[in-house]
């Protein structure tokens, strides 16, 4: 029988599961990176990662451009919900040619998980400066478009209607909306955080130069918002946000309409 899920699918043989989840790489990387069909470089080393062992409901899926990158062009992480719906928990595509910047570490190597548990502030300062958001450990390369194609096309292969994300960052949720995404939890924070940021109400106010990323001006954009956001301006972390994408549907959604970046 095709299978409908995560589970399913990691109960295959290797070959056959490497072809299905390779189907929601946008066809954009190979054409821009030289990345071959096979997955091997020249000599014979793969650029391909696949976590999906029998028995598991989850995928992580790790590209590269060259075996010994430090960063993967497209990192992703997919479980199953529990009625077998496809979850992305994690979906990073990186422009390797670009700086790096630490905010994935400490300065003694220690993990941050991208800012979340712990902060380095020097380096995301570094990064808010050159115009990379919360959680950029590079500059992306703007191909969501065709990331969120890719995925349609893989989901609707396996016989579903719809998909779920879990936006790390408010630009993240933001940026989703722009492409279609609705909202299975989370709207009427966003529409709070909207208000919030609003002249004279709570979050604006707290835009006062008491941080590198508590300007005034960093209201105005989505980049700025999610800044200060990340720099606890809620008082809480910006969690229990999920959202969902219907094939070939939009969601019409829009919880900030300046969509200056």
């Amino acid at each position: 029988m095709k299978p409908r899920s995560i589970s399913a699918i990691n109960k295959l043989e290797l070959e056959k599961k490497q072809d299905i989840y390779t189907r929601f790489i946008p066809g954009i990387l190979f054409e821009s990176f030289h990345i071959p069909p096979t997955f091997l470089d020249p000599s014979g080393n793969p650029l391909l990662r696949l976590r999906c062992d029998p028995g598991t409901a989850d995928v992580v899926i790790e590209l590269k451009h060259a075996p010994d990158a430090q960063d993967p062009l497209l990192y992703a992480h997919l479980t199953d919900t529990v009625n077998g719906q496809i979850h992305v928990l994690l979906y990073v595509v990186n422009d390797v040619t670009s700086q790096r910047f630490n905010v994935d570490r400490m300065p003694d190597g220690s993990k941050t998980q991208f800012g979340i548990f712990k902060r380095n502030l020097e380096a995301e300062e570094a990064a808010m400066r050159a115009g990379l958001a919360p959680g950029q450990v590079r500059r992306g390369l703007r191909i969501l478009r065709h990331s969120i194609a890719a995925f349609e096309s893989f989901v609707s292969s396996l016989d579903h209607d719809l998909f779920f994300a879990e936006p790390l960052y408010y630009h993240n949720a933001i940026l989703f909306e722009s492409y279609g995404f609705a909202y299975l939890k989370g709207r009427r924070l966003m529409e709070r955080i909207n208000l919030g940021f609003l002249e004279g109400h709570e979050y604006q106010e707290l835009l006062n130069y008491s941080s590198p990323f508590r300007f005034p001006e960093m209201a105005n954009s989505i980049r700025g918002r999610s800044w200060a956001i990340h720099d606890g301006i809620l008082g809480h972390a910006f969690d229990h946000v999920t959202m969902y994408k219907s094939i070939n549907r939009h969601g019409g959604l829009d919880t900030f309409s300046n969509n200056q970046w």
